[in-house]
Formats: structure tokens, C-alpha cells, sequence
């Protein structure tokens, strides 16, 4: 009988076990995190090449792209130039019936080696033309020879390593043979009727399809079962948050005399949008019910998410609990502080323990930077139960709320803001406190101002009920948003600047972002705003603004640039999110092409706060794109598709920078987002799993797969709440997620 291989079986299976690797080898797939066979199997190819396309050397025009057969005639090993980095270049003379070309392989010096004078290689490339010469620069190459295939699965190798495609090639498929049948955990049922391939065929046909036509199926086969684990993993965390719940049934309709919620809306100086209204309803369902909130709210920049969880937060107060409102930088935690003692205004909270049978609503500051006898009074304050002098009703704070010394006295509500920066230890942490001296778990409400695709939020928190924000408040002004790409544009820009200060507005200049620490990026902020006040905007007051200024001096900062003592902010991105300066009109962001979309919209996001007209400049040269051999060469094996690592990254930085001009919508950058970077940072959001999705996108193409995902795993949970009946998948979440993750969501 042939054995059924399971993943974790092959996972278990060292690469060294194959008798086409060596022991050198084995090492070098370490270095690229191939440890066992399941790694290598799991090795896709990023693209392939069709054989049956060869063609004479003589008929290939600059740009085309085929296979040649032909022979080594000559090779040379060039060094790099004295000075410059790099391992030099193997330059091969090459022919065929037809006529000669030159073949170059940067930083490949060994190829002389491997294609020696008189060997007949199959190479792919693309042809180019280089000081009036015909080329062939990094092709791909194949020696293996077989004749019959007719498609050729290529693999990302390293130089670094000495791997190359063909070896993936040899290797994968000694594995797939001696691997033999593999075992598929998807019902039969499921399977023909989502019309997939099974798991072994997809893995044959992944790495060595017969026709082209086979690589999109497998690759769709191998995806859903990606997003099946997922899925599985989330619905199980749904099941397993409600199997251990204590929950609160908050009090969303108290008397009268005791409805902060509606004393709060009350005195708003706007009305709500339809869309805060429609949140509010939806989270007072939830803290209405016995199991715990477990709510993402997502909304654009600007859509009152800070009023939708005030209110949410109040609701847990006048049934007699607190709140926290979790942040992750300390200014944007000081930010929400301000603005959420501004909205409250002189809120009295219900005590019968006072004579006036009420008392201020007492919203505290926890961070590190806070000073130690405020910090303690604090502290002191979140444990006093209700009644005692003191009491905090909310907190605002970063991290700092999760350390061991903070407790609660009764936790009823935590708001987590800013949900992709925080990962599922937060979240679970603060239901701890919560659970602390044998309390209940207080309900959860997560807050993205960088909306997430619905369908890649259904992936990475589909453990979480999903409520938008749509809409926009009244009276906002549109920010006219422009890509400066010249001197002469960058000059408009500080005119701009010069004007609407003189008019009685503020300014903000955003620094480039600087790879590195927090203390380089403080450096280079101070640098800039040296170079303004001296070159650019001598005649303004300038401040400045960054990450390694202690908290008061950034409150002086900040209360200046309110008040018009400072006219023109210079910040790093600490003031990305949460700070509201109504009379802030134009902002300036050098170096915008190193910033990502959502970064860059969350920037925009600091103007257009009031009725006054605003502007967004984008300050960024791009080069053109260079592909001519003199430029970065692309990787060992890399396809003739791949253009150069820095003209992809520029073509990248133009499609962001031109979907800022384009757009306000974050919805729809956010899409744009999606496209341009792929899913891996959406994904590290999650901050679990053994590894990210490989081949599964949830880009538009794979969003189906998502929806079947989410259908077959609640089907199967249904029917097995811990998957007792699917040892398969089971085996497989305690791979992915870890044994000790499994043990949680799979206990019964």
C-alpha cells in the first residue's frame, strides 16, 4: 500500500534526505529558510517559460524574449572595475546556425564555470542591445536537457548561496517523486464543487505542468488551502474567544439621569453622520449581549471614529465600569487625550457617594514619559473601586497600560486604535486585565484610520465583526493634493506655504523618512528645520517635532503650533495620525517616494480638518527607468521580465504618488495599496502563523477564494468545533500556528 504523506510529515522530513542534495547544499537552503522537505515543496516558481518558443539567434529583434539552443564558443571571467563593489561578470560568445551574440551574467563569475567552451546550454532571455552590441544579460538557463518538456518551471535562487533555478528544479522534483501520494483534507464535496484540483496533482502540476494551462489551477488549488488554514484559524478563534467568554451586559438604555451616552451627542457642536450613528447602534448591540465585543471599526481619515468610540467607552461608564483606549505612539495617545477632553466637556458622571449626587468624568494619561507621582496617582486611580476618590473612568495610554503594575478595578471596554500596529498578544492582554481578581472580559474594539479592503479584512481579522465608516462630516473642505515633481513645482509649494501663513493659517513639513531609529530621524528633523529657517521660509516661526522630545516639551510644541506662536510644524511622522489642528491648511512632504499609500493619506489627513480650502504637496523627483546594462542587474536566473530592483521601485513610487493626486478616497487607495505592495503587509497585521501566504493573493484575483475559504471553514467547524473529525487539518493548524496556539483554539 503507498503511504499518504501529510504536510507535517513532510515538514518533519530534513532536505539533507535527498540523494540529488548535498551536504553544502543542504546549508545553503538554510540560508534561504528551506530547512525540510514540506519548505521545498513549498518553494513555488515565480514564473514559467514555454520551451516550445525557440528561435535563431539571427530573427531576434531588440525586446523579444525566447529560448536559443546554442553553443559555448568562448567565456571569460571579467573582475569587477577597481573601486566598485560587485564579483564582476562571466562574458560568454555563443552561437547557432544562424549567427553569434554575446551573453553577460552580472555577479555570476562562476557561470564560466558551469558553461564551459563547447557545452550546448538552453538559455531564455530577452534580447538588448548594449554600445551597438546584442546581448543576452542574466538569462535563464538550462542545462538539464530534457527534451520533452515543454514548460520549465523557474525559481528565485541566490547568487549568495551558489543556487541556482535549475538546481530547485532537480531537487523539487526528486522530492515530489519519493514524496508519492499526498493527503488532502478538503471533502470531496467541497472539492468538485469549487472545482479543484486535488492537493497532489496541484503539487505535480505547480512545479512540472505538461501545458500551461495547468499552472493556474494548481496555483488556485494551493491557494485556497492556504486561505483554508487561515479561515480555519480565525473561525476557530471566534469559537474559542465564545467558548471561554465571561461577558458584560452593559447598560445601553439606563434612566435618564444616568444616559451619558445621550447627555454626550447631546452637546456635540455637529451632528453625527449617518454612518457614526449606524456604528453607534451596532456596538451598543454588542455591549448589550452576554459574550464579549469583538469589533474592528474602520473609517477614513477624518470620519469621527474618535466620537464612535467615546461613545462606546461612555456606555461602558454609566453601567458602573471603565474604559482604556489603547494607542501606539505616545503622541498620538497625548492627541486622543486632548481631543477627548474637548468633546466631553464638563460630562458629570452619576455618584451617590457625593453630596451633589454626581462628579467630573476623570479621564487620565498613561505612558513611560508621564512623571512617576502622576504615573502612581494614575495606577492608583484605574485600581479604586467605584465611589473612592480618584477613581479613573478612562485612560488613554500606549503599551504602558499593559504592564504588570496596572489594574483594573472593573474593565469593561478596551479600545485598541490604530489595529495593523498591535497584534493578538495586545488584544489579549488587555482581556486579561480585565479578568484580573476574577472580573469579566471586558468588550473589544479595534480602530483602523488605513481601511483595509473588506475582503482582505474578512483574512487578516476575521475574528473580528466588521463595521465602516463611509462617510465623511459636513463642512469639510476637499484637499487639492499635488505631486510636485520639479524645482519649479516645489517652489509653488513653499508659496503656498508662505501665503496661507500670512493668511492666519499653519503649515506642516513632514521630513523624509530616515531607515535607521527614531534618533537619526529626530536628527535629520532638526537639520531640516535649520535648512527652512535659514533657505526657504526665513521670515516664518518654526517648530519642530519628533519622537525623542520628552512629552511636555512635545505638549509646548504642539500648544504653540495651535495657538500660531509656531506657524509652520516641522515634523518626522509622529504626526501621522490622531493630531487635529483645524487651522492646519498645507502640508508639505519631502521625499514622498518613500513613503507608503496608506502612510502618505494618513499625512494628507492633518489638513482639511475645518471648512478652509487645503493643500497636500508631494515633494518627489523620480528618475526614469532604467533598464540598459549598466544598471542594476537583476538576481542570478531572474526572468527577462524583471526589470532592474530600482526601476521597479520607482515605477512603484509613481503609481503610489499619482493615486495620491488622484484620490482622497482612502477605500480606494487602499485597494491601489493592495496592488502595488501585495498582501505581505496586510499580513503582518496578524503577527501569527508559521509563515505568510505564498501563493494566495487578496488582490482581486483570489478574492472568491477568500468568500469559498470562510464557507468551507465555518462548514467544517460546524460540524467539528475542534476538527476532532479531521485529524489532517488539525495536524496542519498545530503546524502552522504553533502547538501551543492549537492547543487553544482546538480544545473542546
Amino acid at each position: 500500500m503507498v503511504p499518504v504523506r501529510t504536510l507535517p510529515f513532510l515538514a518533519r522530513q530534513p532536505v539533507s534526505k535527498l540523494h540529488s542534495l548535498t551536504p553544502a547544499k543542504a546549508e545553503a537552503l538554510a540560508e534561504l529558510g528551506v530547512h525540510s522537505v514540506l519548505d521545498l515543496l513549498t518553494y513555488y516558481p515565480y514564473r514559467y517559460h514555454d520551451r516550445r518558443r525557440q528561435a535563431r539567434l539571427a530573427d531576434l529583434r531588440p525586446g523579444d524574449e525566447a529560448w536559443v539552443e546554442v553553443e559555448v564558443r568562448r567565456a571569460r571571467q571579467v573582475p569587477a572595475p577597481r573601486g566598485r563593489r560587485g564579483r564582476g561578470r562571466a562574458e560568454l560568445l555563443v552561437v547557432d546556425a544562424s549567427g553569434s551574440i554575446t551573453v553577460t551574467f552580472f555577479n555570476q563569475p562562476w557561470r564560466v564555470k558551469q558553461l564551459p567552451v563547447g557545452s550546448r546550454p538552453l538559455l531564455f532571455g530577452r534580447l538588448t542591445t548594449f554600445n551597438g552590441r546584442r546581448q543576452l544579460v542574466n538569462p535563464t538557463v538550462d542545462q538539464a536537457g530534457d527534451p520533452d518538456r515543454r514548460v520549465v518551471a523557474l525559481y528565485r535562487s541566490s547568487d549568495k548561496a551558489g543556487i541556482t533555478s535549475s538546481d530547485f528544479d532537480r531537487w523539487i522534483a526528486e522530492a515530489l517523486q519519493r514524496t508519492g501520494a499526498v493527503a488532502d483534507p478538503l471533502p470531496e464535496r467541497w472539492r468538485r464543487q469549487l472545482g479543484l484540483l486535488t492537493r497532489g496533482a496541484a503539487l505535480w502540476a505547480v512545479h512540472r505542468p505538461d501545458d500551461p494551462s495547468q499552472q493556474e489551477p494548481a496555483r488556485r488549488r494551493l491557494a485556497f488551502d492556504e486561505l483554508l488554514r487561515l479561515q480555519l484559524e480565525l473561525g476557530m478563534r471566534r469559537r474559542a474567544t465564545a467558548r471561554d467568554a465571561r461577558g458584560i451586559r452593559h447598560r445601553v438604555d439606563p434612566d435618564p439621569g444616568a444616559d451619558l451616552v445621550g447627555r454626550f451627542v447631546d452637546q456635540l457642536p455637529f451632528a453625527l453622520t449617518e454612518a457614526q450613528r449606524r456604528a453607534i447602534d451596532a456596538i451598543r448591540g454588542d455591549l448589550a449581549a452576554p459574550l464579549p465585543m469583538h469589533r474592528l471599526l474602520q473609517g477614513d481619515v477624518g470620519s469621527g471614529k474618535t466620537v464612535v468610540a467615546l461613545a462606546a467607552l461612555l456606555t461602558a461608564v454609566q453601567g458602573g465600569y471603565q474604559g482604556a483606549l489603547m494607542a501606539p505612539t505616545e503622541v498620538l495617545a497625548e492627541q486622543h487625550l486632548l481631543s477627548m477632553r474637548s468633546l466631553l466637556g464638563d460630562l458629570q458622571v452619576p455618584d451617590p457617594s457625593t453630596l451633589e449626587g454626581s462628579r467630573p468624568l476623570v479621564v487620565r494619561l498613561l505612558t513611560s514619559r508621564i512623571p512617576a507621582a502622576e504615573r502612581r496617582a494614575t495606577v492608583a486611580g484605574l485600581a479604586a473601586t467605584g465611589g473612592t476618590p480618584g477613581r479613573v473612568d478612562l485612560v488613554v495610554g500606549t503599551q504602558a497600560l499593559l504592564t504588570d503594575d496596572v489594574r483594573f478595578a472593573r474593565l469593561g471596554l478596551a479600545v485598541v486604535d490604530e489595529q495593523h500596529r498591535f497584534g493578538v498578544e495586545q488584544r489579549a492582554a488587555l482581556r486579561d486585565k480585565g479578568r484580573a481578581g476574577g472580573g469579566a472580559d471586558p468588550d473589544l474594539l479595534v480602530m483602523t484610520a488605513t481601511p483595509i479592503p473588506r475582503t482582505a479584512a474578512m483574512a487578516v481579522f476575521g475574528d473580528l465583526d466588521l463595521t465602516e465608516l463611509d462617510q465623511l462630516p459636513a463642512g469639510r473642505a476637499p484637499i487639492t493634493t499635488v505631486w510636485a515633481r520639479s524645482d519649479a513645482d516645489e517652489a509653488a509649494a513653499w508659496d503656498r506655504v508662505r501665503h496661507e501663513v500670512e493668511a492666519g493659517h499653519r503649515a506642516y513639513v513632514v521630513c523624509p523618512l530616515v531607515e535607521g531609529s527614531e534618533r537619526v530621524e529626530a536628527r535629520s528633523a532638526t537639520e531640516e528645520l535649520a535648512r527652512l529657517q535659514r533657505d526657504v521660509l526665513p521670515a516664518l516661526r518654526l517648530g519642530l517635532l519628533h519622537g525623542q522630545m520628552r512629552g511636555p516639551d512635545k505638549e509646548v510644541v504642539m500648544d504653540d503650533f495651535r495657538s500660531g506662536r509656531v506657524q509652520v510644524l516641522v515634523a518626522t511622522t509622529v504626526v501621522e495620525v490622531g493630531v487635529d489642528v483645524p487651522e492646519a491648511t498645507v502640508m508639505v512632504i519631502e521625499d514622498a517616494d518613500r513613503f507608503g499609500i496608506a502612510q502618505l493619506h494618513q499625512l494628507r489627513g492633518r489638513v482639511g480638518r475645518s471648512h478652509l480650502p487645503s493643500w497636500c504637496y508631494l515633494l518627489a523627483e523620480l528618475a526614469g527607468l532604467d533598464e540598459s546594462p549598466g544598471s542594476e542587474a537583476p538576481g542570478p536566473d531572474a526572468g527577462p521580465g524583471d526589470r532592474p530592483r530600482q526601476a521597479a521601485a520607482s515605477a512603484d513610487a509613481r503609481r503610489r504618488l499619482q493615486a495620491l493626486e488622484e484620490s482622497a478616497d482612502g477605500f480606494y487607495l487602499a485597494e491601489v495599496d493592495l496592488e502595488v505592495r501585495g498582501e505581505g503587509s496586510i499580513l503582518g497585521a496578524r503577527q501569527k502563523g508559521r509563515s505568510d501566504l505564498k501563493l494566495a493573493s487578496l488582490r482581486r484575483g483570489d478574492r472568491p477564494l477568500v468568500e469559498a475559504a470562510r464557507q468551507v471553514a465555518d462548514d467544517l467547524l460546524d460540524r467539528h468545533p475542534d476538527l476532532a473529525g479531521d485529524e489532517v487539518l488539525a495536524e496542519e493548524i498545530r503546524l502552522f500556528v504553533g502547538e501551543e496556539e492549537a492547543a487553544y483554539l482546538l480544545k473542546s
